[in-house]
């Protein structure tokens, strides 16, 4: 199967010096690809010329006359940048010219843009933002919504649930990935009202729900899905950012302590090589934005060229799975009822 992919070219800090090199490192790796780099053509051009390389067949370039700074306001740029290069990409998307959109820019103005273009699927209230995460058995558990949905009701998890299990079905091949939501301990009682009664919803399923997981079962490698509303999961996954950053500055202070140590840290750098590559955030970049008629992942803003490839290499794999699909197949047999959609105002 062919994919497509629109890249927001213009998006994030660094813009077409990321993005450009990001796609062409895709096109060798992936030959069933081809990319349509969206946003200014003067600047794309000159990036590509400084790649050494230029448009073809496979790499085509769509012209977008204005970008979505960073710190604009989503609803500015909804209603303001209707020619924005992120814009532009998702309108692909929706035109079915492209399979998937990837864009570094303004979450919030992507998650705006995104949701008026390309609408939810059926059943589906609130779009979530999934991301994978490394566990200590070497695999990847996926955890959302990471920030999207600050206030849920039982049913909005629910609703993420069944998403992110689908999607580790698809991308992962795993046939009934284990779900887990997020609390305060494994006990049916432990927990808020919103809580217990999205725990009663789960055990109903015919999700593999696992039950109540706590923050420190997250990265065991028992779960595949943890649940939580945009608040909690924010806050877990920065602070296992700084977490991660702590651990590397530590272990490098400790190791420049005096001569010894210096000699030790020689002796293990095949250890501390292998472990700062295994806990290297670039590798998982690429959150997913689900509950969308369309596929939208999102790179981390200051993403570098190797972060955004992996972001791409993310939208890649969940066109070809057939994602969206898969999450409204499991929406029917759950009995998710479609919901009635107040389309938002430009």
């Amino acid at each position: 199967m062919e994919i497509t992919v629109a890249i927001d070219a213009m998006g994030g800090d660094h813009g077409p010096h990321v993005t450009v090199p990001a796609a062409l490192e895709a096109l060798r790796q992936h030959n069933d690809i081809n990319i349509i780099l969206v946003g200014l053509t003067d600047a794309i051009t000159a990036e590509l010329r400084a790649c050494k390389a230029e448009a073809s067949p496979r790499l085509r370039i769509h012209h977008a006359s204005e970008v979505v700074e960073m710190d604009e306001a989503p609803q500015s740029a909804l209603r303001n940048k209707k020619d924005s290069s992120m814009r532009v990409a998702i309108d692909l998307v929706k035109s079915g010219e492209a399979n998937a959109c990837v864009s570094a820019g303004n979450t919030g103005a992507l998650m705006a843009t995104a949701r008026f273009v390309l609408k939810m699927l059926p059943g589906i209230e609130r779009p979530a933002i999934a991301t994978a995460m490394p566990t200590q058995k070497g695999g990847e558990v996926y955890m959302l919504d990471l920030g999207a949905n600050v206030d849920c009701t039982p049913q909005h998890l629910l609703q993420f649930a069944i998403m992110g299990a689908m999607l580790v079905s698809c991308v992962q091949h795993k046939e009934s990935p284990a779900v887990g939501l997020l609390n305060i301990g494994s006990e049916e009682i432990k927990g808020n009202e919103v809580v217990k009664e999205a725990g009663a919803l789960l055990r109903a399923s015919n999700l593999n729900f696992r039950g109540n997981v706590e923050g420190s079962d997250i990265y065991l490698g028992e779960i595949d899905v943890v649940v939580c509303d945009g608040f909690v999961g924010n806050v877990a996954l920065k602070t296992t950012e700084g977490l991660a950053q702590v651990l590397y500055y530590l272990l490098s202070t400790e190791f420049k302590r005096n001569w010894l140590t210096k000699l030790s840290a020689m002796a293990a750098m095949p250890v501390l090589r292998a472990f700062k590559r295994r806990m290297d955030p670039r590798r998982y970049n690429g959150a997913s934005l689900l509950g969308l008629r369309g596929i939208v992942v999102k790179s981390h803003g200051g993403a570098d060229s190797f972060a955004y490839h992996h972001a791409i290499a993310a939208a890649i794999e969940e066109a070809r799975s057939g994602v969206l699909e898969r999450i409204t197949k499991q929406l029917e047999i759950e009995h998710v009822q479609p919901v009635a959609s107040v389309e938002d105002d430009e």
